[in-house]
This record gives C-alpha cells, structure tokens and sequence, in this order.
C-alpha cells in the first residue's frame, strides 16, 4: 500500500489517478477538514501529524514500497520527516511540487525568502495589512505590527475554533479576522481589500493551483503591495511538477 502525504487539492487529484491506477493508497493528512474531502473522493485516509518514528512504523505496517510526498509547498518538517522516514525504512521517495509562480517584476510585489522578512517589509509599507498566509505563523505578524499606530493588522484564515482562539491570545481583534476558507474568485478577493481599504497583502508563493496568483494579480491591479514569501529551498531528490511524472515513477518501481 503507497503512503501518500496530501496537503493540497490537487493532491486529492493525484491520489485518486493513483487509485485508478489499480495502485492500494493510503492518504494522510493533518486535519479533520483535509480528511473528510478525500474520504468523500473515496480514499482512505489517516488525520494527524507524524514524526519521523511514526511514519517509519507506519510505513512497516503497511509494507509500503514508495511513500509519496504531496504535502504543501510550506509544510518543510512534513517534507524532512518524509525524506528520513523513506531512507530509515528503505524505500523510494516521491515528490509531487506543485507548479510555481512566473512572475514579472513590479514595483508593488516585494519577494521576501521568510516570514519575518515578510512582517519587517509590511512595517515599512504601513497602512492596512492583510495577512493571507494561515494560523502557524500569525505570532510572527502580531509581535512585529500590534501595537504601530499607523498599522491595522487584518488575518485571514480558515474559520477553525483554534485559529479564533490563538487570535484572541494574540490580540488581533474580531473586526479585523476573515474567517473563510478559499479558494476566492478575483471578485472576492477584490471586495475583500476594498472593505477592509488594504495597503499591503502578505502571501504565500504557494503555486497556481492554490490561487495565490488571482490573489496577487487583483491587488497589484488595485495599487496594493504585495509582500509574497518565496517558497524555501530542499533537495527532494525524484520531484515532480506534474502528475504523469509521478504515475510513471510509480510504474517503473512497482511494475505497473
């Protein structure tokens, strides 16, 4: 049975090619929410995180010949846990990054290679600040702008209860949380940085598929600078940008 880390829908995508390639997989997530899409896609599904331990006895108890890694182009301990878990055990490793943004210079959109670089450059920009990059790294955001009179910090993230709370312990206010989850048409997010008058969108580069270029796009056109965090840096070895890459890799291990 494939071992298959999935982060992101067009994971589910290629989980489901997998399956169809008369391959047994079991898919494995972090949350509750990520779980519930692919069961409905009808494929099992373990939810939680796993050390590198875990996923090592995993993958024995499974007899797993290949883990696959689909997990999101952020997620850096999931890929490094993958990696060494795959060597300790002894058997191939897969991944699947998804496309990544072309971008042309412009002289809103400022790259930066990490988040406090990211929080530094919206201090500088000032003015309303819409976070659009999840709950991990909100205290980043929080420690570098609460506080700046001339800073409204505005967090969009996905309406779990855990994300209200670690807002309110942080001490971003309600009027200033979006609690929706993606992904957002042009028209969406258009209306959002109109109602909350965004100066500054803060991003993730997380690739096409995650819709971060209608983010960037439509607020580049609005005149707002975009502060977009580049993807970090691994040697993932066999990697992957597109399914068929994937679904020959698996052939040539397994023989099918």
């Amino acid at each position: 049975m494939i071992l298959m880390l999935c982060g992101t829908s067009d994971a589910r995508e290629l989980a489901i090619r997998i399956q169809q390639q008369g391959h047994n997989v079991l898919t494995s997530v972090v949350t509750e929410s990520a779980a519930q899409s692919l069961t409905e896609a009808g494929l099992p599904v373990r939810t939680g995180r796993l050390t590198v331990e875990a996923m090592v006895q995993l993958i024995r108890e499974k007899n797993t010949p290949v883990l696959v890694d689909a997990s999101h182009p952020f997620a850096e301990e999931a890929h490094a846990n993958a990696m060494e878990a795959a060597k300790q055990a002894g058997i191939p490793y897969i991944r699947y990054e998804r496309t990544g943004l072309a971008y042309d210079d412009h002289e809103l959109l400022h790259v930066v290679s990490s988040y406090d670089e990211a929080a530094l450059k919206a201090k500088e920009l000032k003015g309303s600040v819409m976070l659009t990059t999840g709950s991990k790294t909100l205290q980043i955001f929080t420690k570098h702008l609460l506080g700046d009179p001339d800073i409204r910090l505005v967090a969009r993230m996905l309406p779990r209860l855990d994300n209200m709370e670690k807002c309110g312990e942080l001490g971003v206010e309600q009027r200033n949380i979006i609690a929706m989850q993606g992904p957002f048409s042009r028209e969406m997010n258009e209306a959002l940085y109109k109602h909350y008058a965004t100066m500054v969108m803060v991003t993730k580069e997380s690739g096409k598929t995650g819709a971060v270029d209608e983010k960037i796009q439509s607020a580049l056109e609005l005149g707002i600078h975009v502060v977009l965090i580049s993807r970090p840096e691994a040697e993932f070895g066999t990697v992957f940008d597109h399914f068929d890459g994937v679904l020959d890799e698996l052939k040539s291990i397994l023989g099918r």
